[in-house]
This record gives structure tokens, sequence and C-alpha cells, in this order.
């Protein structure tokens, strides 16, 4: 009895303490927790991409945008945009992976050796020569290319994860972009990909992701939006168990690894053994929901043009339990962003700015940019009118909102109205501390890059060897991407609204600028407003 009115005290303690600090909390702080309450609850199961629950959220997203007096600008008159998806899972048991050599065939175990990836159509059956291709990448104009000279007809492309430190960035991490890639590697042949995961520059640990591996894969439907066409295998290779596939070829892994960690270039070969394949996969579409709402611009001329806000609503589903829990929430990864871009609208709807304001609450995030994607392919309102896109996405309001990352900050004017912004708040603008995991390029605002428009993305960020970085640290190793992604998670009082509040004003600034915003002409992304 003693023990159980204890443990009673204990909780209303914990009730209290609650209460206390929600009512010493930012009122904008207290409303972006609400929708927190809501996206990242168990009852929403993760917002797998195009399950129950994603459409559960896209229509409270929706219904918020509506009751903020915002349009909807989805077709035919509605919020939602539905995107159709190929669904995919793995039947592993009738699945193998075998390395032929001449005198012996070497089984790779799946789940410890490698994983398949299920993004795309594998062949069902497929025995093919594999050759190593250093990164993978094909920068000529910076006198780097991993595919000169190597024969890749019907082969499949063994490569490491990275990129040269010769390339300068952001031009590495474009070079390593997925479509990117594989449309250099389709044009010599190949047939297919094997990725060699490098643990210094990779988030997690290679048994933390390999866990998921039955996790469904997606990509979209439809041949007019599939980029991935023509892939025949994809196979995620764990760097431990790599050296078996270098037998014989006169190279050992761990000094390609070693070179790969110094940025050197990588040697390129052919390697020894014969790749043989069997895939199996339940397959289904499904649809899930791109939300898409319109603040109409108070400027009569200004107000066709859009300055586009995008943030991404879907998760990573139900999975394989981690201590016990087995729900994805993505409270951070990205409720956070999709309740932040909530209260941005809601700030914006009582004073639109001279430009229209567009929200893109896009699905598919988790399985390769797909629902961004999509948009840009058949946008909603004329791309040619689109201004500018800035992304919000896993920003982590459990720091104080002092330094920040802008991803794409040199590239544009609109990387200027960003450092303005936060100078004018107090907000320091920091270099990326980790430019090797690719961030550029990670989040929906490339694809709008692709499509031409100036964008940019923000990050969380601090100063190196910090508390406050040491915090993010421990955030990615232990939260990123794992059921502990949960609304029980420590987060910061007072950097939500922070955050709402320089979003809100950062689009204000661009929305009401008398030009839209226009690439640098040293950028390398200006060509891409170029092309036909």
């Amino acid at each position: 009895m003693i023990a159980r009115m204890a443990a009673r005290a204990t909780i209303l303690i914990a009730a209290l303490l609650v209460l206390v600090a929600a009512s010493n909390e930012p009122a904008a702080t207290q409303r972006w927790r609400a929708h927190m309450d809501v996206l990242a609850s168990d009852a929403m199961r993760g917002r797998q991409t195009g399950s129950p629950e994603h459409l559960k959220a896209a229509e409270y997203v929706a219904a918020q945008f509506k009751s903020f007096g915002l349009e909807a600008a989805g077709p035919e008159g509605s919020f939602l945009q539905p995107v159709d998806f190929t669904w995919r899972k793995i039947r592993e048991p009738e699945c193998a992976l075998d390395l032929v050599y001449a005198d012996r065939v070497v089984p790779v175990v799946l789940g410890e050796d490698a994983t398949i990836s299920m993004g795309i159509d594998d062949a069902e059956s497929l025995e093919a020569p594999i050759v190593f291709a250093g990164y993978a990448v094909s920068v000529p104009e910076q006198g780097y290319d991993d595919l000169a000279g190597l024969d890749l007809n019907g082969k499949v492309v063994v490569y490491m994860n990275g990129g040269p430190a010769q390339v300068t960035e952001p031009r590495r991490s474009q070079a390593q972009f997925s479509a990117e890639r594989w449309a250099r590697l389709k044009e010599k042949g190949a047939i297919g990909l094997v990725g060699i995961r490098n643990p210094r520059r990779a988030d997690g640990t290679w048994a933390r992701g390999a866990a998921q591996r039955f996790n469904p894969g997606m990509n979209l439907a439809g041949a007019d939006v599939d980029e991935k066409q023509g892939q025949k295998v994809s196979i995620n290779l764990n760097s431990a168990n790599a050296q078996r596939w270098f037998e014989g070829s006169g190279h050992e892994f761990k000094d390609i690894l070693a070179a790969a960690d110094s940025g050197g270039a990588l040697p390129r070969f052919a390697l020894v053994p014969k790749l043989r394949t069997k895939v199996h996969y339940d397959r289904k579409v499904v649809t899930s929901q791109n939300v898409v709402a319109r603040l109409k611009g108070s400027d009569p001329k200004l107000a066709n043009e859009y300055v586009v806000l995008t943030g991404h609503l879907d998760h990573l589903g139900v999975g394989v339990p981690v201590a016990g829990d087995s729900i994805f929430n993505g409270a951070m990864d990205n409720a956070s962003g999709v309740s932040t871009l909530l209260e941005v609208a809601r700030g914006l709807a009582a004073h639109p700015p001279k430009r229209s304001v567009l929200f893109v609450i896009v699905t598919g995030e988790e399985k390769g940019l797909l629902g961004s994607y999509y948009w840009t392919k058949k946008p909603t309102v004329s791309l040619g009118q689109v201004a500018a896109n800035v992304n919000v996405d896993m920003v982590l309001p459990i720091v104080p909102l002092a330094h920040m990352v802008v991803h794409g900050v040199d590239e544009s004017t609109l990387g200027d109205a960003a450092r303005a912004e936060a100078k004018a708040e107090g907000i320091d603008v920091i270099p990326d501390p980790e430019p090797e995991k690719n961030h550029f390029i990670r989040s929906d605002q490339f694809n709008f890059i692709r499509a031409g428009i100036p964008a940019i993305a923000l990050s969380a960020g601090a100063v190196k060897g910090s508390p406050e970085d040491s915090l993010l640290h421990r955030w990615a190793r232990e939260r990123y991407h794992q059921p502990a992604d949960d609304l029980a998670q420590p987060m910061d009082s007072a950097a939500p609204a922070a955050l709402i509040g320089y979003v809100t004003r950062l689009t204000e600034r661009v929305a009401n600028a008398p030009a839209r915003p226009a690439w640098k002409d040293e950028s390398f992304f200006k060509r891409y407003a170029a092309a036909p």
C-alpha cells in the first residue's frame, strides 16, 4: 500500500511539474506541442507512407490549415494531393545472395552481410559480373570521374559510399544523390548497384539499420516519375564483411576504407566473382498524400508568385521492437517540422505578405524524397511561379536556437536572406559541421533545387565541442530513426517558438522583397534553372 501511494505521489508530482513547465512556455510552443501530441502519438503508428494513420495525419494537417483560413491548393479543390506508390515487402526466406567464383560459391548472409533494397523492382533472379567503381561519382568538370574508361555494360557496380575530397561541396553531395548517380551508371550500361556503408560517415550502426530491413520499401508508381528504372538489383553491404567481395582482386578492402576515410581517390577494377541474386517480394500499389495549402498574397501582382514552405509528414511506421517499443513515432523527424509550419501558417494568415505562400507537407521523404519529387513533377501551381523553397525537416528543438545550419546558404540570394534574418534575431548561421554525411541532398529542398528553384533547408546547430553539440550527436546516435524519437524525449521549452518566429519572419522577408531570390553566378545549381 505504501509503495503504491508513493508511486501515485511520484506520478502526481511529475504531472504537476509538466503543467508548471507548460505554463512557463510561450503560447506558440504550447500550440506546437498540441500538434505534436496528435502527430507523434502512438495512435498514429509512425505515419508510415500510404498507411491509414498517415491519411489521418494528413487530414489533421489539412483541417488545421483550413481553420486558419488557408485555401485548398491540391488537385480538384482538395487539400490532399494523392501520390501512388509501388509498395514492396521482402520475403527474405525465399531470397538469396551469392558470390560465384570459378571453384566455389560464397553465400552472402542477409542481415549480417547485406540487405536488399525494396525501393526498386529487383529481378527475381540474376547472375552478373561485378566491378568496383570507387565512389561511382562522375564530376568531369572538376577533373574527377570514377566511371571514365570502365566497361559497365551489363554489370553490377560496387561502390563506396562517400565522395572524393578534391570535388568541392555541394557538388560532391549532388554527385552522390541516388538519382544522379544512377543516371550516370545507367548511361554506361550498368544494371545494378551495391553500396558499401562507411561506418565513419553514417548515422547509427549497421545492426540498427539491418534490424529494420523488413520494413516495406516503395517507389513512385508510374514510369514518368520513377527515376530508378533499369535497376535490376540494389544492395547495401556491411563494410565489416566486405573483404570477401575483393578476394583475388589484388586489393584489400581495409586499404580502400582508409583511403575513403581520408577523402582520397579510390581504385577501380573488376572483381573476381559474379553476383547471383534471388529476390521475392509481396507487392501492391498504395496511395499516400501530400497536403497543399495556399495563403493568398496581399499584392495584386506579386500574389501570382509563391514562397513554398515544405516539411515531411511521413515516418517509418511500426518496425522491429527496440527495448520493447515497435512504434517509430517520428516526433522530431518530422512531426516537429510539420507542427512548426502549422504555427507559421497561423501567424502569417493574420497578416498575409505580398507574395503568396504555399505550404506543401510532403509524403514519402523517408522512401527517398519521393513526395517532393512527385510535387515538382506534377505541381499544383506552375513551377515558374515558385520563387523559393524553405524546407523545415528535423531542426531539433532540443537545444536553444542560438546556432543554425542553413543548407544551401551560399548558393542563392535566398541564403543571404536567411543569414540576414538570423543575424537580426541573434542566431548564428554556422557551416555544416559534417558535410561528409551529405545532409544537403538528404531532404526535400533538393528536389526543388533540381527543378531550378532557389531552396534552403534549416538544421539545428551548435559550437563544436559544446554541451549542445554533444546533445545533438547523442540524439543522432540514440533516437534518430528509432522508437525513442517520441513524445517523452526532452525538448527545449523556448526553441519551438523561436523556430516558428524565425521561419515566419524569413518567409515575410522573402515574400515581401521587391525581387524574387536568384541563384548566384558561381553556384553549380544555377544550371538547373536554365535547363529546359
